[in-house]
């Protein structure tokens, strides 16, 4: 029997989070975005070495802050690098829900150009999401077509405020 490259329940990418309190994180991370815990190992002093959550049908992984090994959370380096995205099933409720379990509001949940209905989110451990909801396939004229009237709708709105 040969070994699967890619284990069975992961994708080609998975994400791998460092946070500053693992434990208090995916508690969080249960209640905003609906994941279920996969398992954790924690090490001596109680830090989460590396643990597994799932979130629809993709695995994130996560560990506590390592520091004396180079691992800093965005709460430690002053922000995230990068964002993590979810597509759902009614995203006015899943960002209701993230936002009621700590989640800062960046961007207010609204029918984007690109054909989603599409919201940002800080969480509590600096952690940049977006959650979207598809509405409407679109050719990637259509999206061009509706990035230049955004643009040019905020463009003046700056001129006028």
């Amino acid at each position: 029997m040969s070994v699967k490259p890619i284990p069975d329940g992961y994708h080609t990418l998975t994400p791998f989070l460092t946070v500053r309190d693992a434990v208090r994180a995916i508690e969080f991370y249960k209640q905003a975005f609906g994941a279920v815990e996969r398992g954790a190992a924690k090490g001596p002093d109680g830090k989460v070495m590396h643990a597994e959550l799932k979130i629809g049908d993709s695995v994130i992984m996560l560990s506590d802050e390592w520091p004396e090994f180079g691992s800093l959370s965005p709460l430690s380096t002053g922000g995230a690098g990068m964002g993590l995205h979810i597509y759902v099933d009614g995203v006015d409720a899943a960002f209701d829900r993230a936002v009621k379990a700590g989640a800062k509001v960046d961007m207010p949940v609204m029918d984007q150009f690109w054909g989603d209905r599409y919201g940002k989110l800080t969480d509590p451990f600096g952690h940049k999401w977006s959650i979207a909801t598809h509405t409407k396939d679109m050719s990637m004229d259509e999206m061009k077509h509706g990035m230049d009237e955004a643009m040019e709708k905020s463009q003046k709105m700056q001129k006028t405020a």
